[in-house]
């Protein structure tokens, strides 16, 4: 058996899976906001590192790339590539999609394949165990949406212009999306009211108000720095639309909230449609839905009229792991899949 340790370095987060032939062993998840400055994918590299076991290979894909804190797409491939391998002994991967595993020195060659990939990866391993499906992946940030059918993945788009135009991406985030960036007017007291365009409230304070977050999903600073507690949730939600707290009700609090999560999962509904419109998959092909966001993913796959299936149900994963699996989907595939080569 070979140990792999997949990783998935996005923009906000850092995740990497262990598994030892195929089976998860263990599932590490430490904030990471590139943006801010590379050390803070540093410290969170190290703090993973610190705990990891020693391993015979490891496999990378990333979205990090897109931080604007680096020149271009290609400088984000090349500067996350030479990090990781700065900093990892052993056997090295990097994940690029279609093109598959690439040794470290080709990544910015190919800088377009390995560049958000990481959605590929996860459907990839789904392909292998279901024979036809949705495939759904909703993280802090972005949702996913592919059909897979005969073996394959029925992607239109490679890239992250192509893919919003296919509808198979979609900047709608379970935790970190600004409310301002869910719905322009909204529903309040028996009245429709325009929403503030500023970062007053994230769809985490949405997530806490309605009860359906699980802490360990909202691992970044609430959008004032305050606290993130029901009450403070309630606090940032009436800013979005010029109040305080104290100006209604708690249940008129939660009938708001409400309307943001209306608002974004008719999102992800009308992508979803965009993309079931092409006939990739039937009509009783289930939904396979991964990510932190699965709440909503379940929710979607009842108006679609499918069954639902967790990507965890997959393949071998502890029951404790469930969640963080979830959580850590392309990180679980690239270990799983990275550990099946020779």
């Amino acid at each position: 058996m070979t140990r792999t340790l997949g990783w998935d370095v996005g923009g906000a987060h850092l995740k990497a899976v262990l598994a030892d032939g195929e089976r998860i062993l263990k599932v590490w998840q430490e904030p990471s906001p590139i943006w801010l400055g590379l050390a803070h994918l540093d410290n969170a590299l190290t703090a993973i590192m610190a705990d990891m076991p020693e391993v015979d290979r490891h496999a990378i894909t990333m979205t990090g790339e897109l931080s604007d804190i680096f020149k271009s797409r290609r400088d984000g491939v090349a500067q996350l590539t030479r990090l990781f391998c700065e900093r990892l002994s052993g056997d090295v991967l990097i994940y690029a999609g279609r093109a598959g595993f690439l040794a470290p020195g080709d990544a910015s060659g190919q800088a377009d394949s390995v560049a958000s990939a990481n959605w590929h990866a996860s459907a990839a391993l789904a392909t292998s165990h279901i024979e036809e499906a949705l495939f759904l992946d909703m993280g802090s940030t972005t949702t996913d949406i592919l059909p897979l059918a005969g073996g394959e993945v029925k992607a239109h788009g490679f890239t992250d212009r192509a893919r919003l135009v296919e509808g198979e991406l979609v900047y709608q985030g379970y935790t970190r999306t600004a409310l301002m960036a869910v719905e322009k007017r909204v529903p309040f007291a028996g009245r429709s009211i325009p929403v503030m365009n500023e970062f007053f409230a994230s769809m985490a304070d949405v997530q806490r108000i309605i009860g359906i977050l699980d802490e360990a999903d909202d691992l970044h600073p609430a959008a004032d720095g305050h606290e993130k507690t029901l009450e403070a949730s309630r606090r940032r939600l009436a800013r979005m639309v010029g109040m305080d707290a104290a100006d209604a009700g708690d249940g008129a609090w939660e009938w708001l909230a409400h309307a943001f999560a209306e608002a974004q999962i008719r999102h992800i509904h009308d992508a979803a449609l965009q993309v079931l419109s092409r006939e990739d998959v039937s009509d009783d092909a289930p939904v396979v839905v991964a990510g932190a966001g699965r709440p909503v993913l379940r929710r979607l796959a009842a108006r679609l009229d499918r069954g639902v299936v967790d990507f965890s149900d997959l393949f071998d994963c502890p029951g404790d792991m469930r969640d963080a699996v979830c959580r850590a989907a392309p990180a679980a595939a690239l270990a799983l899949l990275a550990g099946q080569r020779a």
